[in-house]
């Protein structure tokens, strides 16, 4: 049996999403959701279960729970990762901070607490996917083809990022951030505004996901949080991306 190639111009129709969750309930809760609004949802029960199907179909988004009854999830994200880039939602039970972070920096592309609402869950599964390419935007601005910040080179086309010479392994949400900050080069982004432009507009007030987000570039780019070349934290307001061969 043959799985026809999926087509980005089928906004959300289509979209085949693969959950990883021994909670049988909230993945036919959730897949009972998704159904109408266009989604093919299928769900596995285990982390080996998991890795096989992300293996064995191409998917447009997975969704990842970190308690697992073999493998946790996050060695499923390492084995989904040795293999594809297709963006990755883990769903955190504990709510912990570490879970989020550890999740971020093996390439989980965003994370949902499983207190999520089915309106959160859908914004943040459209956010990744219009990331990825696969829903497009209303109003998309005009795109520059590449964006150069020092030794740092981004490519909007291919979504690709050079530091020198050397290739940066990027997950769609630390691309976006990344070129977000590219663009303003030498002027502060709050949050709340990088919140806006990588996720779209649907985000929580207190949410800290930014700040992990750029720990994990800070570590990509050799960047020190205490004497930082690239990304400087304004304190009380966001973040300022700066050549760190000019003089400031």
């Amino acid at each position: 049996m043959s799985t026809p190639a999926a087509s980005k111009s089928s906004e959300s129709h289509g979209i085949r999403i693969l959950l990883i969750d021994d909670d049988v309930e909230l993945c036919e809760l959730t897949a009972e959701y998704l159904r109408p609004l266009g989604f093919q949802v299928e769900s596995v029960h285990t982390g080996h279960a998991g890795v096989e199907r992300a293996s064995l179909d191409p998917w447009h988004a997975i969704l990842l729970d970190v308690m697992l009854p073999d493998l946790d999830g996050f060695e499923v994200l390492r084995k989904i990762r040795a293999q594809s880039k297709v963006p990755v939602l883990m769903l955190t039970g504990r709510g912990e901070e570490i879970d989020r972070v550890v999740g971020l920096e093996l390439g989980a592309d965003d994370y949902l607490p499983k207190t999520f609402s089915s309106r959160e869950l859908l914004a943040r599964l459209r956010a990744v996917l219009r990331r990825s390419g696969w829903v497009s935007e209303d109003a998309k601005a005009p795109a520059l083809h590449e964006v150069i910040v020092g030794p740092l080179r981004m490519s909007v086309e291919t979504r690709s990022a050079l530091l020198g010479e050397t290739p940066l392994t990027l997950t769609a949400t630390e691309f976006d951030l990344l070129l977000a900050l590219a663009r303003a080069k030498g002027r502060v982004k709050s949050r709340d505004q990088l919140l806006e432009e990588v996720r779209g507009h649907e985000w929580e007030a207190f949410d800290r996901s930014i700040d992990m987000h750029v720990s994990v570039l800070r570590k990509k780019l050799g960047d020190d949080p205490k004497e930082p070349r690239f990304i400087r934290t304004v304190r009380s307001i966001g973040y300022m991306l700066v050549d760190p061969n000019a003089r400031v």
